[in-house]
């Protein structure tokens, strides 16, 4: 059953509100085999207690390729725009939030997953406080997104911009070292203009 939380925070200049059905039947295309892969393999070894937080999910498109690797787990999704969670599948339970004022207690989460959501935060420093907030001892973060050192990876930084977005893109060098500030243990894979992060407190 799904939870929304009707406290909404913030809004972004692109419409996603009005999106969901354009990003539930297309938004896959972004998300490689390699990157699937890397997903799967952060998810081993879990077992069926853990409660994993999708940050910023959309229509849930990572917590669905994390469903199929692991299915045993308990999927919660937070994002601003009610109309993307309206396509999310009806085992997440979703609730309406920003990552950066997140709507549960401290230590209720095993992982978290920021599939391509990361650029879009307002305050990225803000929502990784609240990441180490959440995160019991010994969590883990997967975060994926497009690498701002690559050619496409700059070209979606200038577009997004043009759109009003905080475009927050990172090479991956440069998150590391952002997230080892955090406490984090982290390692990257890149994938051509992409690239995942699995990282561990």
């Amino acid at each position: 059953m799904k939870k929304r939380n009707a406290k909404e925070t913030g809004c972004s200049m692109i419409p996603f509100n009005n999106l969901g059905f354009v990003f539930k039947h297309f938004g896959s295309i972004v998300y490689s085999k390699p990157i699937l892969e890397d997903l799967c393999l952060f998810l081993h070894g879990f077992s069926d207690k853990e409660s994993v937080l999708d940050i910023g999910a959309g229509t849930g498109m990572m917590s669905e390729f994390a469903y199929r690797c692991n299915d045993n787990l308990r999927y919660v999704a937070i994002d601003p725009a009610e109309g993307m969670l309206k396509y999310a599948p009806p085992y997440l339970e979703t609730h309406i939030a920003n990552a950066e004022l997140l709507p549960f207690e401290d230590d209720s989460f095993d992982a978290i997953f920021m599939g391509e959501s990361l650029h879009h935060f307002n305050d990225p420093d803000a929502a990784f406080v609240e990441v180490l907030r959440v995160l019991k001892n010994g969590g883990r973060l997967f975060i994926y997104d497009f690498d701002l050192g690559t050619f496409l990876g700059k070209s979606i930084y200038l577009m997004e911009k043009l759109f009003g977005e905080p475009a927050n893109f990172y090479e991956p060098s440069v998150l590391k070292e952002i997230l080892e500030s955090y406490g984090f243990t982290v390692k990257i894979n890149k994938h051509k203009w992409r690239y995942t992060v699995s990282a561990s407190l």
